[in-house]
């Protein structure tokens, strides 16, 4: 008598959910650290321009800055 039909197999009954949720977990965690699905930081550029876009610097503030970025 050896599994019961089968129904022993990695743990039996339906230990296979467990199977599946550790799968998962694995698959989710290796996708993170390996860099899945990863937005772009922003550029210095994109960034000041939304803070000119804002109000939050002035035009001459803005050119100043960005004539330093694309230096």
């Amino acid at each position: 008598m050896t599994g019961h039909d089968g129904w022993m197999t990695f743990g039996g009954g339906y230990m296979w959910i467990l199977w599946i949720v550790l799968l998962l977990i694995v698959i989710w965690a290796l996708r993170g650290t390996l860099g899945g699905d990863k937005e772009s930081p922003e550029s210095a550029l994109e960034i000041l321009k939304k803070r000119y876009a804002k109000g939050e610097i002035d035009e001459e503030e803005y050119e100043r800055r960005k004539s330093e970025l694309q230096r």
